[in-house]
């Protein structure tokens, strides 16, 4: 499989890390687009939010438990934006689940 965040996460690829445990790993985006970007990945190939089922869905759990200590470790304090694009249709460009957090500054509130 040719998974470029699969690579990232077992340090194939370089990245500049944020955070890791055993189910995760978070780096910042090469592209920002905002003041703070950064990704988090699981560390087992999940290809999208449509692929979540009971088999990995304590995974994503782990995932959701680490976000607010990612943002934390980022300066966020007063808020954030989450995302995670599925699909072409939501501009998903990598096929493994992934979430933005972004921040930093007072986020537009429409999406353009």
């Amino acid at each position: 499989m040719d998974c470029l965040f699969c690579a990232i996460a077992k340090g194939e690829i370089p990245s500049t890390k944020v955070y890791e445990d055993e189910f995760c790993y978070a780096f910042k985006d090469i592209h920002p687009q905002a003041p703070v970007h950064t990704l988090v990945i699981p560390k087992a190939h999940i290809p999208s939010a449509d692929a979540v089922s009971e088999e990995n869905s304590a995974t994503v759990a782990r995932i959701f438990e680490a976000i607010p200590k990612i943002a934390k470790l980022e300066g966020l304090k007063n808020g954030y934006r989450l995302i995670s694009n599925v699909g072409e249709d939501g501009c998903q460009s990598v096929g493994h689940l992934h979430f933005h957090i972004l921040g930093g500054k007072k986020l537009p509130e429409q999406m353009s």
